[in-house]
């Protein structure tokens, strides 16, 4: 049997490190949805409406989330449980290092009584 080596490279777009992000940080229980980023370039370029923002350095990942939590849940256990989901995430589907995962809490959902 011989082998074969490719001498093509795989690259990858934004989005599909904003879908991994996106859909990981969407599975954690007590993550109601992702919040818009207000302001700022991405907003002139639709990039940060989203509810996350990702930056890539020499094959590095750094990814901002910004979400909206259930009224019933632990802040920091689901923050943490979002930072580890999205990072491995990251890292298992492209092989790519995460630098960081920072979370920001812009709201929180009350269920209301009809």
């Amino acid at each position: 049997m011989t082998d074969y080596r490719s001498s093509g490279k795989t690259t990858l777009t934004p989005d599909v490190l904003l879908t991994i992000a996106r859909m990981a940080a969407l599975e954690v229980k007590g993550v109601k949805r992702m919040a818009p980023i207000k302001g700022g370039v991405n907003s002139l370029f639709r990039r940060g409406n989203d509810g996350i923002r990702i930056l890539v350095e020499d094959s590095n990942v750094f990814v901002d989330l910004y979400l909206v939590l259930d009224s019933d849940v632990n802040i920091r256990d689901v923050s943490r449980t979002v930072q580890q989901a999205v990072g491995r995430a990251i890292s298992e589907m492209t092989g790519m290092e995460v630098g960081h995962v920072n979370i920001h809490i812009e709201d929180i959902e009350y269920k209301t009584e009809v």
